[in-house]
């Protein structure tokens, strides 16, 4: 079981997150909330997401990298409120790849273990942090940007919130190896031959 020092802290997190310092993509609304389509008995279970007791209760002892997510899809009170929120739990040695959020910055907070994070600007500069547990990194929205474990033994566990109801995800890896780009638009692009290309989309597990 997860102890009280993080329980408290993802408690507190979550709430920091409505407070959440970044410019919202999500448009202003003119209601108090929006209701999802054909809804109309509103209580305090509309304003309650309780997918995050698992993590609470449960260490990240998983092999396999998990997140779950608090957003407008998985609660639905979210619309239009500009704010969202994931739990992230990294197994020893998982690389998350690179990738972009199009539509919010992020701010990571780790609560157990350490990671390596990294980010590029638009001018192709790299910024690379070792966080430890406490710490805070800010992505801002739209830039390529990946998260690592390096420990052999031990997971991370981190909480993510982005200053939109739907932050949206574009693995750098998926999109351009996997989106339907020709090989050899590909090949030219990456100064290589289609064979090589076709290696990669291989490891990646694409196909053509």
């Amino acid at each position: 079981m997860a102890s009280t020092l993080v329980k408290l802290v993802l408690f507190i997190y979550s709430i920091f997150a409505t407070s959440f310092m970044v410019q919202a993509s999500d448009r202003d609304i003119l209601t108090d909330f929006v209701l999802p389509p054909n809804t109309t008995l509103v209580d305090g279970n509309f304003f309650t997401f309780t997918g995050l007791r698992e993590v609470i209760s449960n260490p990240p002892t998983s092999p396999v990298y998990k997140g779950t997510q608090a957003s407008m899809a998985e609660f639905p009170a979210l619309m239009g409120q500009g704010v969202s929120l994931a739990v992230l739990q990294f197994p020893a040695g998982f690389i998350n790849p690179p990738h972009t959020r199009p539509r919010s910055a992020g701010l990571l907070f780790l609560l157990e273990g350490s990671l390596e994070v990294g980010l590029i600007d638009t001018t192709n500069k790299l910024y690379t942090q070792t966080l430890q547990a406490g710490d805070m990194f800010l992505f801002p929205k739209g830039l390529v940007h990946y998260q690592y474990n390096p420990s052999t033994d031990t997971p991370a566990l981190a909480v993510a919130t982005f200053g939109c109801a739907n932050g949206g995800s574009v693995s750098v890896p998926a999109a351009v190896f996997g989106g339907g780009v020709d090989d050899g638009v590909l090949a030219d692009s990456f100064k290589t031959d289609v064979a090589t290309i076709q290696k990669i989309k291989v490891g990646l597990g694409q196909k053509d």
